[in-house]
C-alpha cells in the first residue's frame, strides 16, 4: 500500500515537472555513423514558420560521450529563408565543458547531452517571411572525423516572453 503510495506520488512529480518544459515548436536529431562527424556530414532542418509575429529560440543539441577529446565544437550554420537559393554562413564556437574539465549539460553515465542558443547574443530570433527555413551544421575542427560525437540536432521553441525587443 505505502509503496503503491510511493510510486503515485513519484508518477504525478515528473508528470508535473515534464509538464512545465516548454514543447518544442520543431526539433529533430541525426545520429552520427560510427560515433564521428565527418566534415561532409552536413545535418539539415527544415521547418515551416506561419507566424511571423512571434519570436524563436534556436539550439544546437549535440550528444557526445565522456571520450570526446575537446572542450568546445566549431560549427558552420547555414540559414536558407524562405525563397533564397542560397545558404548565408556564420561561425559559431559550442562550449561543451568549463575551464575545470567538468561537462556542461546533462550527464548519464558515460553520455552528455547539450542544448545551446545558436542566436546572436542568446535573443530569440524573428522569422521575418513565412514559408520553409532550413538550418545545417557542418563541424568545422581541425580533426576529421571529430571523434565522440554520437547525436547532433536542431531545436526551435516559440518564446512567448512579450517583453523582447530587438536589438539593432
Amino acid at each position: 500500500m505505502v509503496r503503491n503510495l510511493v510510486i503515485l506520488l513519484l508518477l504525478s512529480f515528473s508528470l508535473a515537472l515534464t509538464g512545465c518544459l516548454p514543447s518544442p515548436y520543431y526539433q529533430k536529431e541525426y545520429p552520427m555513423p560510427q560515433n564521428a562527424w565527418q566534415y561532409q556530414n552536413k545535418p539539415s532542418f527544415k521547418f515551416n514558420i506561419t507566424d511571423t509575429n512571434a519570436v524563436y529560440n534556436l539550439y544546437f543539441l549535440v550528444r557526445h560521450t565522456e571520450a570526446y577529446p575537446y572542450s568546445n565544437i566549431w560549427i558552420w550554420v547555414y540559414t536558407k529563408q524562405p525563397g533564397d537559393s542560397s545558404f548565408q554562413k556564420s561561425r559559431i564556437e559550442i562550449p561543451l565543458a568549463e575551464p575545470s574539465g567538468k561537462w556542461l549539460g546533462r550527464g548519464m553515465g558515460e553520455i552528455w547531452e547539450q542544448r545551446m542558443p545558436i542566436t546572436r547574443n542568446d535573443n530569440p530570433m524573428e522569422f521575418k517571411k513565412p514559408g520553409m527555413y532550413e538550418i545545417r551544421f557542418e563541424q568545422n575542427m581541425r580533426i576529421n572525423p571529430l571523434p565522440e560525437i554520437l547525436q547532433i540536432g536542431l531545436r526551435v521553441e516559440r518564446n512567448d516572453s512579450r517583453n523582447f525587443k530587438a536589438k539593432p
